[in-house]
């Protein structure tokens, strides 16, 4: 709780599935409660059943809990520790004043624009409310983990995080480290004696899902594959109690209940009646029925300790429901040694390439190109940055403190100050000032204000102190170079875009070839002599024979501003560049 205690800022706690969330969500309410003097706490959870299921672990310390939560069926606040989900909350925000010390989010990956809404509704009423977050799984799709720096202070890698609501990672506890205190079952990834399905090219599209189109080529249409996959899944889990088969959509699913033994059997979708879900659930915590297939639920958040296999029959979007899938076969039952992981829809080469499944591989989407990765000392705060690192192509030395060296070990020089050897511009990480977490103020690259000296961002306008406009000498010379290309009398080399040549015969009668050439900022068409009778056709004709018939990649060349004509000057020169 010493984070709590001295910092307004949001933190979280990585707690893995089995670590006991609910019980340590109780515990963080009940600790603030009593520290702020009997203050409120509101705790957030994104379903009814998580409502519910924090409720009553949190009534196990003896207290007594309020449920403000329609789908839960209560919207109580008579008690201090409030569990609730975020639309009813949102919907009576007005009820959510001053008498809040904490706000806490459990999955708290899964933090949306209306719980944050909410939290800042809070705080406009205490501005020093506190926010803990709790997840299995702190890390998102696309956007990497969701906290800013490590337990020890030390900023997470720039490739691994992007605008992180969360300043810190307060407490970690893993899945490895509950194996080893026997609190979790060891998993145990189980060859497979069928054929996987191909699911390596399938494409995440905007809403974060795999592309309908790819889905139904992967997975539909296979149904000897899928017979024999389920066959070796039966095969592999003789003996064993619990199964949860994961498939892609309803139509897969139904053809995987096709092959399994009916009796023992059951599927569970989203559109599954609630009264026919419980019945199914409950037949299956009974082990009454061994294979349960589901579509897109009970991934997280279901409880059935004597679950042994798990079968992956899709493919994963991101690798935090990857883990939760994997973390529904790792509670501990009597008679359990073990969990068979059986991955038929490569997901352990999508988002654990290494093979461990409790080191998953997270990672900011920036583009299709990997990047390597670089390690930099901030100057001014000591603290360790990750950022990516820029080519080095030249081989240059580099500092501890991440800039380029030259030969004498002196940092190279740039107008933004000593070259950095990575992307980054500002030091990540944060010291506590008053209860706020404040960013380091080094920067790696900056752009000085003429006016009062002080560093900004290169990319500012407006300086940070004095307001004063900041003039960007890269500007000019953008404007230099757009001129250069408007005026077609300079110099200059152009990419080749097109490129046709023909038989001419020109005005005094002389057999010629026609260029007409087309570049990004013009076209336009110069002639050749075929038989030229002076030196710069001489010259004209033997740099176009030395092109052997190829289309050259550039065109160096200017218009004569007195004749109108083009002259040529050579071709596959370095094309002029954009400052």
């Amino acid at each position: 709780m010493g984070w709590v205690k001295k910092s307004r800022a949001p933190c979280c706690i990585e707690a893995a599935t089995g670590a006991g969330k609910s019980h340590l969500i109780a515990a963080v309410a009940a600790s603030i409660n009593q520290m702020s003097g009997g203050k409120h706490i509101l705790c957030l959870a994104p379903s009814a059943e998580l409502v519910d299921q924090n409720s009553e672990k949190y009534k196990l310390t003896g207290s007594k809990a309020s449920i403000f939560s329609a789908s839960a069926g209560q919207k109580s606040l008579q008690y201090p520790v409030v569990f609730g989900t975020p639309m009813t909350v949102a919907n009576s925000i007005s009820r959510f004043g001053n008498q809040f010390a904490a706000v806490i989010l459990d999955e708290c990956h899964g933090i949306t624009p209306t719980v944050k809404s909410i939290i800042n509704a809070m705080r406009s009423a205490n501005e020093n409310l506190r926010v803990i977050g709790l997840s299995a799984t702190p890390y998102r799709m696309n956007t990497g983990y969701v906290f800013n720096k490590w337990e020890d202070g030390t900023p997470v890698a720039e490739s691994q995080t992007k605008a992180p609501y969360f300043a810190a990672c307060v407490h970690r506890i893993t899945a490895s480290e509950l194996i080893d205190m026997g609190y979790l079952t060891p998993p145990v990834i189980s060859e497979i004696g069928s054929d996987a399905y191909d699911t390596l090219g399938m494409e995440v599209n905007s809403t974060g899902k795999f592309n309908a189109s790819d889905v139904d080529t992967a997975y539909h249409g296979h149904g000897r594959k899928t017979s024999m996959i389920v066959a070796d899944i039966v095969a592999r889990s003789a003996g064993r109690k619990g199964v949860m088969i994961f498939a892609a959509t309803v139509q897969h699913a139904n053809e995987i209940m096709a092959s399994l033994p009916p009796h023992l059997s059951a599927i569970v979708t989203a559109k599954t009646k609630k009264v026919d879900r419980d019945r199914i659930i409950g037949q299956f915590k009974a082990q009454k029925i061994k294979y349960l297939v589901n579509v897109s639920v009970l991934t997280t958040g279901f409880d059935a300790p004597h679950v042994d296999v798990i079968a992956l029959m899709r493919a994963t979007e991101s690798v935090g429901l990857f883990q939760q899938i994997i973390g529904r076969g790792l509670r501990i039952s009597e008679g359990k040694s073990d969990c068979l992981i059986m991955d038929y829809a490569q997901n352990l080469e999508r988002h654990c390439p290494d093979g461990d499944i409790f080191n998953p591989k997270i990672k900011v989407k920036i583009s299709d190109n990997e990047m390597s990765e670089l390690s930099a000392i901030c100057p001014l705060c000591d603290a360790e940055n990750t950022f990516a690192a820029r080519p080095n192509n030249d081989g240059y030395e580099i500092d501890e403190f991440g800039h380029f060296l030259d030969l004498d070990g002196i940092p190279i020089q740039t107008e933004w100050g000593p070259m950095p050897a990575h992307y980054g511009r500002r030091c990540r990480s944060t010291v506590n000032v008053a209860g706020d977490e404040v960013q380091c103020n080094h920067r790696w690259a900056f752009k000085k204000c003429d006016a009062c000296d002080a560093e900004n961002d290169i990319a500012a306008r407006y300086c940070i102190e004095c307001k004063a406009e900041l003039v960007d000498p890269n500007d000019k010379l953008v404007v230099k170079f757009k001129e250069m290309k408007k005026d077609p009398t300079r110099r200059q080399t152009d990419l080749v875009l097109e490129w046709g040549v023909r038989n001419h015969i020109s005005n005094s009668g002389k057999a010629t070839l026609r260029v007409d050439v087309v570049t990004p900022y013009r076209s336009f068409s110069f002639w050749v002599l075929l038989d030229p009778t002076f030196h710069k056709a001489r010259v004209q004709k033997a740099m176009f024979d030395s092109l052997d018939g190829a289309i050259p990649r550039t065109i160096t060349y200017a218009k004569d501003a007195n004749s109108g004509f083009y002259n040529v000057f050579a071709y596959n020169e370095r094309e002029d560049e954009s400052p």
